[in-house]
């Protein structure tokens, strides 16, 4: 009688495990239909990193035939968005659009609560947008050589303008100076907007803005577009030659990418970062990519995760060696 119930309970156990093991198959096989998926913003509405995760939002959540919000988290410069990121369930049903700061905040700030290496799972990278570097009409120099000249006779005399300590555009005049030996006032804002609006009046000197609102205001004559940041000459503002070519080195962009918390599984990454490609090769998704000046990636997740690693050495160098702190 005993080993009877033994044996009837071992069966049991053994007919509960074959069961449990499709249900879980077909569980994960089913991501994500039915599931509502959340994508966190850190950032306000209305800026770059809004703009390209509601594309992409919008295009998967049709794909998926399933509800993907984006919900705006923003603070400290995206760290209370990235840290519910990585505090979130590692399922499928939280993403996070990350850029630049994702991976400099942790040399800016006393403490932060994440590891973007170790508590996030790279997905793909969406786009890359070059800064470009425009200066006031009142400048009297003409090309990005003549400024390094004249910056090099004037120590501390020229100013430039960024959204922020620790954003892009702010890095990349660090990076400017330390490359050419120069020293230059950095004067931030809150926002680029007040920036370059300075710029046009020609209270500060020089600015290293997102392409997006520079373009318009270098193509009108406002201001005066000298380069841009990335290595390569950006698609949508040919007339620009990257900066590289007078300060070999310098190569600055500002990209949108991507993430998921750790331990998510990998199919699940997977079938993300496919459908996100495909998303973003969309006809209608690369004109709206165009006016942004955005440059679709689709990248993998090994390839995204040895561009963070690189950006993460990159500006945490800079960040040490030239003592930047946020407040």
């Amino acid at each position: 009688m005993t080993d009877f119930t033994i044996d009837r309970r071992s069966m049991l156990a053994a007919l509960s495990a074959s069961l449990a093991l499709p249900q879980a198959a077909f569980a994960q096989a089913a991501w994500p239909q039915g599931r509502t998926i959340k994508l966190i913003v850190p950032f306000p509405p209305g800026g770059a990193t809004d703009i390209l995760g509601r594309l992409v939002a919008d295009k998967l959540g049709h794909a998926w035939s399933t509800n993907l919000v984006v919900e705006n988290r923003p603070g400290a410069g995206g760290n209370i968005g990235v840290d519910a990121a990585t505090r979130s369930e590692p399922n499928g049903d939280t993403l996070l659009i990350g850029s630049v700061g994702l991976v400099a905040n942790p040399y800016l700030y006393a403490k932060v609560n994440y590891d973007p290496i170790k508590d996030l799972s790279p997905i793909t990278m969406v786009a890359m947008v070059p800064n470009l570097l425009v200066v006031s009409k009142e400048l009297p120099v003409k090309d990005t050589a003549e400024l390094v000249a004249y910056a090099k006779a004037n120590p501390g005399k020229l100013s430039y303008a960024s959204s922020g300590v620790g954003t892009s555009i702010h890095l990349a005049g660090e990076l400017f100076q330390k490359l050419t030996g120069t020293k230059m006032v950095h004067v931030p804002y809150r926002g680029s907007s007040q920036a370059i609006q300075d710029l046009i009046g020609g209270r500060v000197d020089l600015m290293f803005d997102n392409i997006t609102s520079a373009l318009p205001q270098a193509r009108a004559g406002s201001i005066r577009g000298f380069g841009v940041t990335t290595a390569k000459r950006s698609p949508t503002a040919q007339e620009f030659a990257p900066i590289a070519d007078v300060v070999p080195g310098f190569d600055v962009s500002s990209w949108f990418a991507l993430f998921a918390p750790a331990k998510t599984p990998k199919a699940i990454v997977d079938r993300v970062q496919a459908d996100t490609k495909t998303a973003i090769a969309d006809p209608g998704v690369r004109a709206k990519m165009d006016l942004l000046a955005a440059e679709p990636v689709g990248n993998t997740p090994a390839e995204l995760a040895a561009f963070v690693q690189s950006e993460q050495k990159k500006w945490g160098d800079l960040i040490k060696e030239v003592g930047i702190r946020a407040e």
